[in-house]
């Protein structure tokens, strides 16, 4: 019987030991990780920078006040598409006109006084000049006659010493007279001569008043320099303006800028004529299309972001994109075509390393292989896989568990890959 017990005991032992080994064994033993993977997708991917920005018209027309003065009439309504030459506000000139007439009235008289300097004078006063002169000088030579007769009779005494000095004395008077009238005619000269240059000055001046006047005249009514869409009309009958103030801008928006606002980090990316996607959040199911144009030369503080303006020029054939609006920006800097690409979130960088975790033989458990890849652009979801993997690579997606070179897994999810607007596929 004690042979038997020993034997019992020691196959309860043995047994008891193999128990043991085995629970620890199975204690220490990790849980298989089940994860989730994807096959890498050959697609297009378009590298894009997103921003904001605001809508410019590309040629404004800015119209101001020349004058001071009231709103008479406004004949057109913010927004309204207007042509060339069509009168879009009537300013109150009335003053400007009273003047107006008398500028021109002042002209008239500074031209006639011209045109009858250059005559020589006013006809009726050099009529009187030239006649008083030619009478003085016929007096004066008809006086001499009877000098020069008397002269004659003195000598042979039929005349008399009194006679003869009476007529001296009237020729005397008479030469007086004639030289008082050359000297009148020659300061009338003169003056004719003078009055002429004054009255080409007073004929110039004239004409400037008059022009000036005619210009605010004309500036009274208002019109479009060019066909467009009127924008803006900040003013109302009634209200007073001020020279230089605002009276109404507008502008073709056929073709619209639109100014960017590119954060500091994104600025290397750009260049010209790269492709822009607009969209507005008052219409959110339009899209407009456009091109990069003006890269940005500076950086500029832009509340509290360090910013580059990139202008952009929209096609906006609807002008539904109106100046001043806030809208959605999206750049497409670069373009792959038909590239093998993994989700983003299979890629991880460590000290300057890229990798991704490749799922080795793939059924069942299976071991994760930590692969060094070079990868290329990116759009939101995916990166574009230069070299360290092929289509038929399975590609471990990111879950509950740390992954690490070695690490036994189980894949129970075998996910599509995301292949923006359906292009592409599993391979």
């Amino acid at each position: 019987m004690d042979k038997k017990l020993r034997n019992r005991t020691l196959l309860f032992l043995l047994l008891a030991g193999i128990a043991v080994f085995v629970f620890i064994r199975l204690s220490n033993r990790q849980p298989v990780a089940k994860i989730a993977a994807v096959l890498p997708v050959r697609q297009n991917i378009v590298s894009s920078i997103s921003s904001n920005g605001k809508v410019e018209p590309i040629a404004p027309y800015s119209i101001r006040a020349q004058l001071d003065t009231f709103v008479g009439k406004v004949n057109v309504s913010e927004g309204q598409n207007v042509k060339k030459g069509q009168i879009l506000l009537e300013l109150n000139v009335k003053d400007a006109a009273a003047q107006l007439a008398a500028a021109k009235s002042k002209l008239l008289r500074a031209q006639e006084d011209l045109r009858a300097a250059h005559a020589g004078g006013r006809a009726d006063e050099a009529a009187r000049v030239n006649g008083d002169l030619a009478k003085a000088i016929a007096e004066r030579d008809r006086i001499q006659k009877e000098h020069d007769s008397l002269k004659r009779l003195l000598a042979q005494g039929a005349a008399t010493q009194d006679e003869a000095a009476a007529n001296e004395l009237s020729l005397t008077k008479a030469q007086a007279e004639v030289n008082r009238l050359t000297a009148a005619k020659q300061e009338f000269d003169r003056q004719v001569s003078l009055s002429g240059s004054q009255g080409e000055l007073a004929v110039e001046q004239a004409q400037s008043d008059v022009g000036a006047l005619e210009d605010k005249v004309r500036q009274g009514r208002i019109t479009a320099p060019t066909d467009g869409t009127l924008y803006a009309l900040p003013v109302k009958a009634g209200d007073y303006v001020k020279v230089g103030d605002l009276l109404a801008e507008m502008a073709d928006l056929h073709k619209v800028r639109v100014r960017a606002f590119i954060d500091e980090p994104e600025m290397g990316g750009l260049e010209a004529s790269l492709p822009v996607r607009i969209t507005w959040d008052a219409l959110p199911n339009k899209v407009w299309s456009g091109r990069t144009e003006v890269i940005p030369k500076q950086v500029v503080p832009r509340g509290s972001r360090s910013v580059g303006e990139l202008l952009c020029s929209v096609e906006n054939e609807k002008l539904e994109l109106l100046p001043n609006t806030n809208v959605n920006v999206r750049i497409n800097s670069r373009e792959r075509i038909n590239v093998l690409t993994v989700p983003r979130g299979t890629v991880d960088t460590v000290g300057g390393q890229t990798f991704v975790f490749v799922v080795k033989d793939g059924v069942g458990k299976s071991i994760l292989e930590k692969r060094s890849i070079r990868v290329g652009i990116a759009d939101a979801t995916n990166y574009e896989v230069v070299s360290g993997v092929d289509v038929k690579d399975v590609i471990a997606l990111p879950g509950d568990a740390d992954f690490r070179d070695g690490m036994t897994v189980k894949v129970v999810n075998m996910e599509t890959p995301n292949v923006p607007g359906g292009s592409g596929g599993v391979l």
